[in-house]
């Protein structure tokens, strides 16, 4: 039996919230950020996991980086939106939905605006959040600080993405094992 914070391949869905070209320019770290993002994409694809992306209003802050544009699935959704919790989204909200998901890994732009208002709409709707807190960034380290304590403090919990790939691979004589660890080096 796993416990119920450990994550399951079969009830979790990765949500990748708002990363996109215009915070480039305002967050120093976006590019690392990006590129650990693209890990856990890439990480979770292989190992079944689906894959959800928003662009928050995506005319005036363009499209998804390319970091994260470059490995997702060609079928993997790309929800625009205008709210800045994607719970605000009827087609983000019809689409978890429709995946019969009960464990959100959540990662993103901006920790303490769009990803602290999706945890909280996760929340209020029966998800268990797993926050991944080495993908998620704001323009001041203070705000990512507090948006983090605020998410924990309101019941999300708090991983990595190299914990979350392992949680969900739980023994290394799984079959994706040499490919996540090759990713993670």
């Amino acid at each position: 039996m796993t416990h119920p914070n450990i994550l399951n391949s079969s009830s979790s869905v990765l949500v990748v919230i708002d990363v996109q070209e215009a915070f480039r320019t305002v967050i120093n770290d976006l590019s690392e950020i990006a590129s650990r993002i693209s890990t856990a994409v890439r990480g979770m694809q292989a190992l079944g996991v689906p894959v959800v992306i928003t662009e928050q209003y995506p005319k005036g802050l363009g499209p998804t980086v390319e970091e994260i544009s470059m490995v997702i699935n060609a079928d993997t959704p790309i929800i625009e939106k205008t709210s800045f919790g994607s719970c605000g989204e009827p087609a983000f909200v019809s689409m978890l939905d429709n995946m019969d998901a009960t464990q959100v890994i959540l990662c993103g732009l901006e920790t303490h605006i769009c990803v602290d208002q999706t945890a909280h709409g996760l929340l209020e709707n029966g998800y268990d959040v797993h926050l991944l807190a080495d993908c998620v960034a704001s323009r001041f380290s203070k705000d990512k600080e507090t948006g983090i304590a605020k998410m924990t403090a309101s019941g999300v919990k708090v991983s990595t993405v190299e914990m979350a790939l392992f949680e969900i691979m739980k023994n290394s004589r799984h079959e994706k094992f040499k490919e996540i660890q090759a990713l993670i080096k």
